[in-house]
């Protein structure tokens, strides 16, 4: 199947909310009418901001219920580092880590994503009561994947991928980096309808930091509009993961050029939440919950006001008497 596959499938459900905006729906899951914020939890030694922090299963267990209680509204289990550089790991330490976490929180009540690339790990999660899955690859990694989330039909999230974080970023070369991204995120697109998957089940995500230079970063940041149209068609919605990224603290150096400590993005991230909801994103991905819940909430306001007065402006303005003058 081509491109074709989105057009005919039509769009993924929209919520209107008062002011006629509207926001991306995925079934089964959150839908407040607003932006959400997954809560990054990841269950390893070596993630790039926060590796072994919660790498103990009771650790990894409380944060995801502090995540929740600090505003997130999805839980985004992961067991293998993606920072650049990282090495792949086994399936069974990776289910190791994170099989208990995922049991514990979803049977909390909490919404969880699990964040991995392989089918046997993302089948386990779900069996365990994970909502969606996340996978880096978006599909590439692990050829099992796109027809084991077809038969769960369960949400599933294509991210950009152009290789494993061991070299991911000698393939960081873009003539334009925009179309390029959204034209290989098409692709996997295709793949995943073609394969069976729910096209309103489907979010999708530029991938950035991921064989991506910072330049490359503020330029999809900046069109997530377009991004999200994969170039026309129907929307679909986006997710955003810039939370802690490197890109952040180069922006934020120090005046010897030594890039921001990752933990000391946490206030420029939410400025790129808020800045991402009001331009449509879906959900944002973060390290830091509460700020964020914060600015998704004020990005909405603004959106609908916004809406309201572009309303307002449109209407057809009273007839006035010629004689009358002005007001």
């Amino acid at each position: 199947m081509t491109g074709d596959a989105r057009t005919q499938a039509g769009p993924p459900p929209v919520l209107p909310t008062s002011a006629g905006t509207t926001v991306p729906v995925v079934r089964g899951l959150p839908a407040p009418g607003r932006c959400l914020v997954m809560g990054v939890l990841n269950v390893t030694p070596d993630s790039f901001s926060d590796g072994g922090d919660y790498f103990a299963a009771d650790a990894a267990i409380g944060r995801g219920l502090e995540l929740a209680a600090r505003g997130a509204d999805i839980i985004d289990v992961g067991g293998e580092s993606t920072r650049p550089g990282a090495d792949r790991i086994p399936a069974a330490e990776e289910l190791r880590r994170i099989g208990p976490v995922v049991t514990e929180l979803a049977a909390a009540g909490l919404t969880v994503s699990v964040d991995t690339m392989r089918a046997a790990i993302a089948e386990a999660a779900v069996a365990a009561g994970a909502k969606l899955v996340n996978d880096v690859s978006g599909g590439l990694a692990d050829p099992g994947m796109l027809s084991f989330v077809a038969a769960a039909g369960v949400p599933y999230v294509v991210m950009h991928w152009r290789g494993h974080s061991s070299g991911m970023q000698d393939r960081a070369h873009y003539a334009d980096v925009v179309q390029e991204v959204r034209d290989e995120l098409r692709l996997r697109v295709d793949a995943a309808v073609t394969a069976g998957i729910d096209p309103a089940l489907i979010v999708i995500d530029p991938g950035l930091g991921f064989a991506k230079l910072p330049e490359h970063n503020w330029a999809l940041l900046t069109r997530l509009p377009e991004i999200s149209r994969l170039g026309g068609g129907p929307s679909f919605p986006v997710l955003v993961g810039a939370s802690r990224k490197r890109f952040i603290g180069r922006l934020l150096a120090a005046a010897d050029g030594t890039p921001r400590p990752f933990a000391g993005s946490d206030d420029a991230t939410v400025a790129l939440t808020a800045l991402a909801a009001v331009a449509g994103a879906w959900c944002v991905r973060v390290h830091a919950a509460a700020a964020n819940a914060d600015a998704v909430r004020v990005a909405a306001r603004w959106r609908a006001a916004s809406a309201g007065e572009s309303a307002a402006s449109g209407a057809a303005a009273p007839a006035t008497s010629p004689a009358a003058g002005p007001a």
